[in-house]
């Protein structure tokens, strides 16, 4: 008669046990992620199409502000503009250019007015851009020292910036007081103007679910090779 059994060995064993809970692991990390994403398209979703408020002096709190439509009116300071380099519109290179706004009551609150093409890198190439007077800027508020994991730090002492950090422009242009957030200028309908805002739809990929099911399947099949490599046939 002819049985098989299961026969565990020690190495395959130390190297599977880890192996699988890595795996599981990854999984249900890109499920979180995937939730998470999810409720940032709708908290997104939500507050663009309300109407726009008045800015706060200071957000204590980004969770209740972040994607928030707002509107304020003041003047440009565009002598204390910054390039926030390594940005791209439809593949074309180029910067978004950040300017602080002065409102009525002294106020100050960095501007994400759009993007820019590299070749306009410098204010005297794109006089059309450096609106005179008072404006009424509209957009969303969103969290300043935001950066990606392989993002460099900035270098505001050679003027290289990555991402905007309020507190960091501010002592480089030595204006103040200002908002501790910033807002993204949102485009609107038509011919694209520089510098081009901010769209009023979001697009964010989320195909963490994929990444999860990919993770657990390789899990699946590690598990049923390690059962085939140890059953062992008997014979009595």
């Amino acid at each position: 008669m002819t049985q098989r059994k299961l026969k565990l060995t020690l190495w395959p064993t130390l190297f599977t046990i880890p192996a699988l809970l890595v795996l599981v692991g990854l999984g249900t990390w890109q499920l979180q992620r995937m939730q998470w994403k999810s409720e940032i398209i709708e908290t997104f979703e939500e507050r663009i199409s309300d109407k726009a408020v008045a800015p706060p002096l200071k957000v204590t709190n980004i969770e209740k502000w972040r994607f928030k439509r707002v509107a304020l009116m003041g003047k440009f300071m565009h002598q204390h503009e910054f390039a926030i380099t390594g940005k791209t519109f439809e593949g074309t290179a180029g910067f978004h250019l950040v300017t602080p706004l002065q409102s009525t009551d002294g106020k100050i609150t960095l501007i994400n007015r759009g993007w820019i093409p590299e070749r306009l890198r410098h204010r005297k190439t794109r006089p059309e851009t450096l609106t005179e007077g008072s404006v009424v800027v509209e957009g969303i508020i969103r969290e300043d020292k935001k950066k990606g994991y392989f993002v460099p730090e900035n270098e505001p002492q050679n003027d290289v910036w990555l991402y905007i950090n309020a507190e960091q422009m501010a002592a480089k242009s030595q204006v103040g007081p200002i908002s501790n957030y910033y807002i993204d200028v949102l485009r609107g309908p038509g011919p694209y103007t520089l510098p081009i805002g901010a769209s009023q739809s979001i697009n964010m990929r989320n195909e963490h679910l994929q990444y999860a099911l990919t993770w657990y399947l390789l899990a699946i099949s590690l598990l049923v090779i390690y059962v085939i490599y140890h059953y062992r046939t008997d014979d009595g």
